[in-house]
């Protein structure tokens, strides 16, 4: 997902907003308002907004295929799928943000009457562009592992076929000292599939690179 530090349109905010380190910080409300009526989608970060720039056809063709063959493969099941237009609010960081693929299992907790701000996402899926990579490995998977019903994430690379997947372990046992021991898995070859812990589930990496010449 790609991610750059822009303004917002200057009518949904408050002339206050830009402070003297040149960061626009708005209030939630004023966010909220953006969001509703942009064209463009920001994250929310405690204040301050990110303006999202748009991927590479490459990047959206990942991400509509990964979406495409997990809403088919679950249809009979609890698990929904979602793509990258429902915000993910994490409560820990006041943050919201958006990912590339969600998976919910079961009913959508939202954040408060919010119907765009959901809370209990079961897998997370990122493609990986070089503007945001350090960023979704670090600092927004840090805050991903702060909802309590995330226990998978994939980092999908567009340029070769590789990904990264993580889940957590001990995920029956309610013991806090055990909620940050995860486990990497790495696919290199499109022969591979990736078993989706959460899911019990089987994703070929043909699936996901159906569509990119390498």
């Amino acid at each position: 997902m790609v991610i750059a530090q822009a303004k917002p349109i200057a009518k949904n905010i408050s002339p206050e907003s830009e402070a003297s380190d040149g960061k626009v910080r708005v209030t939630l409300e004023e966010y909220r308002a953006i969001a509703e009526t942009s064209e463009e989608r920001y994250e929310y970060c405690n204040g301050e907004i990110i303006a999202m720039t748009g991927g590479s056809s490459a990047h959206s063709c990942i991400a509509v295929d990964i979406t495409t063959f997990l809403n088919i493969a679950v249809r009979k099941t609890n698990f929904q799928i979602y793509n990258g237009d429902l915000r993910i609010w994490v409560p820990a960081f006041n943050h919201g943000t958006y990912a590339d693929v969600l998976v919910i299992n079961g009913e959508p907790e939202f954040n408060g009457d919010r119907t765009d701000e959901i809370l209990n996402p079961l897998l997370i899926v990122e493609v990986l562009s070089p503007s945001t990579e350090g960023y979704d490995r670090g600092d927004k998977f840090r805050k991903y592992r702060s909802i309590p019903s995330f226990c998978e994430y994939l980092l999908v690379s567009q340029s070769e076929p590789y990904v990264e997947q993580y889940y957590q372990l001990d995920r029956q046992n309610n013991n806090q000292n055990n909620r940050d021991r995860w486990q990497l898995e790495i696919c290199d070859r499109l022969d591979q599939a990736i078993h989706l812990q959460s899911l019990n589930l089987e994703l070929p990496m043909s699936e996901i690179y159906r569509r990119i010449k390498f």
